[in-house]
């Protein structure tokens, strides 16, 4: 078991005893530092005394309240074809963080695969990264991926994502928690999405939502889920979801919740007969195949991983067993409306920067 994974089990209660109970004290101790580094921060910007850099075009922030995957790649490639669909001219810039030595992270390359004609722009800067897609590409509307805690550059609309399987990252900032700041900080939303919500029950959502209208009272309210539309392969070749009925699967995944990438494989109807979980935006190494391999008891039909995990790992197969990845788009269960009439507003303001 590696740290990440003991650290996993430290802040969701899954391990006990006196040691683990100092641990979760040490850590709890950390988390009020950060706490009190993140509150004078948002402090500092939100009385301007920490600059923030407007750039001439529309910035769309998609971000979240927790470390960990709350479905902003798909939210991502959501919002970029919907500017696309409409003929404007849209590009996604993002800090870039777990690059290769290409300069270019999991992310970035799955969104590449699904987006070919969408510009991505990784900078940790990304007020330069903004300027160049602005006055270099001549781009029409920005996409900040991971933005919410990136305050120094200005956004139109602030969308901030919250994983319905563990919104308020188990009530403690990190390291004790999963809260990457507060929940009060939610008063900047303008949207709030609650992915994941089929994997809930109605009760959940309802105590969900009323915590966030407690903080953003006015922001637009959307239910999401994590549909899986289709099987990808790293030659290209795609296969309809329903191969997954009845197949017995091997699953792993290197992002912040695999539980609900292992539940939504289940939720398909595919038998999930073992599974690995690795860190967050993992570097797959050889070893890490051969120890996929290993736990590999119960031969499977195929392996089963994201599409960032087989944009990292570019094969067709591990062992003699094929590799497939799930593509899951985001579908908007309740307030598509709502968020289209957010997404119009950006729009009008593309439209009014052009007549001037």
């Amino acid at each position: 078991m590696n740290m990440i994974e003991r650290w996993g089990k430290l802040v969701r209660q899954e391990s006990v005893g006196v040691v683990t109970d100092v641990l979760r004290g040490l850590l709890f101790l950390a988390s009020q530092l950060y706490r009190l580094a993140m509150t004078v921060r948002n402090y500092l910007y939100d009385r301007g005394w920490f600059k923030v850099y407007r750039v001439g075009i529309p910035v769309i922030s998609v971000g979240n309240l927790t470390v960990g995957g709350t479905g902003k790649s798909p939210t991502v490639a959501l919002l970029a074809k919907w500017f696309r669909d409409r003929n404007f001219r849209v590009a996604i810039i993002s800090r870039g963080y777990g690059a290769g030595r290409d300069g270019i992270n999991d992310e970035a390359k799955e969104i590449e695969k699904r987006l070919p004609d969408v510009p991505h722009l990784q900078n940790p800067n990304r007020y330069a990264a903004a300027i160049v897609a602005e006055t270099e590409l001549g781009m029409q509307v920005l996409i900040m991926d991971d933005g919410f805690q990136h305050r120094r550059l200005h956004r139109d609309l602030e969308i901030v994502l919250l994983d319905a399987t563990q919104p308020f990252g188990f009530g403690y900032m990190l390291p004790r928690g999963m809260l990457r700041e507060s929940v009060r900080s939610l008063r900047r939303a303008d949207v709030v999405v609650l992915t994941r919500s089929d994997l809930v029950t109605r009760q959940q959502i309802a105590d969900t939502r009323l915590t966030v209208q407690r903080f953003a009272p006015r922001a637009t309210w959307v239910e999401a889920n994590h549909q899986v539309t289709e099987l990808v392969n790293a030659s290209g070749t795609n296969k309809p979801k329903e191969s997954l009925i009845g197949r017995k699967v091997f699953a792993f995944c290197g992002i912040g919740n695999p539980e609900a990438f292992f539940e939504t494989v289940r939720k398909c109807g595919a038998e999930v007969v073992d599974s690995i979980a690795f860190p967050d935006h993992h570097a797959y190494s050889s070893a890490d195949i051969e120890r996929i391999i290993a736990k590999c008891q119960a031969r499977p039909e195929f392996f089963l991983c994201t599409g960032k995990d087989l944009a990292k790992l570019d094969v067709d197969q591990i062992g003699d067993v094929a590799l497939w990845a799930v593509q899951i788009d985001l579908r908007c269960s309740v307030g598509a409306d709502a968020l289209d009439d957010q997404l119009r507003r950006v729009v009008d303001k593309i439209t009014l920067d052009a007549t001037d």
